[in-house]
């Protein structure tokens, strides 16, 4: 065993095991700031492992899209929204729960038996090397340029609903229906901090 292939092995596991723990603490934190960048940490460890696959555009691709465009795009709904609700009681949590737990280890046990019972084309295809990445993009705007364009649109209209929910709540009275807003979520007046005291 060489040193290259041991350095390989041991980012790998790094990886993996980063990847895990971020995927679960999205998942279980309550905190949903603290999961959003949970989840930029496993965009991260996704793009290191295709890196680890010789797989240098994609990983870049990942980085671009999911981490600086996606994460990015959550992080300031989540901020910008920000809303503080009491959650009420849900009935039947313990069933919704149990039924949960049920379906994602029936699809960990099916993602397991598929891994280990296809027969895998080892080594795989020859890599095309300098010519991948204007192959790539070839194909991004030719034959999936309409579910790329779509993807913008869906991005952009989730930036708009943000801005449109967090706007909602600095009115005095609501637009549609003309009724007081809650004046606890209008922003308190702050004394500027750049003022020359008289």
């Amino acid at each position: 065993m060489t040193i290259a292939s041991t350095t390989q092995q041991i980012c790998f596991a790094v990886l993996s095991l980063t990847l895990v723990v971020g995927a679960f603490g999205v998942v279980l934190l309550p905190n949903i700031v603290y999961s959003a960048f949970l989840l930029g940490g496993v965009f991260l460890s996704v793009a290191g492992l295709y890196l680890l696959l010789n797989a240098s555009f994609v990983a870049a691709a990942q980085i671009l899209v999911y981490v600086g465009a996606v994460n990015v795009l959550i992080l300031f709904a989540i901020m910008l929204v920000n809303k503080r609700e009491d959650l009420s009681a849900i009935p039947g949590l313990a069933v919704r729960r149990l039924l949960s737990a049920l379906v994602c280890a029936g699809l960990f046990v099916l993602l397991v038996r598929v891994a280990f019972t296809t027969p895998w084309a080892l080594p795989g295809p020859a890599s095309i090397g300098e010519e991948a990445t204007a192959r790539i993009g070839e194909h991004l705007f030719s034959d999936y340029l309409l579910p790329f364009e779509l993807a913008s649109v869906l991005l952009l209209m989730a930036m708009i609903g943000a801005i449109v929910l967090a706007r909602r709540d600095v009115f005095a009275s609501d637009v549609i229906t003309g009724e007081p807003a809650d004046q606890g979520l209008l922003e308190k007046a702050r004394t500027p901090l750049l003022t020359s005291k008289p």
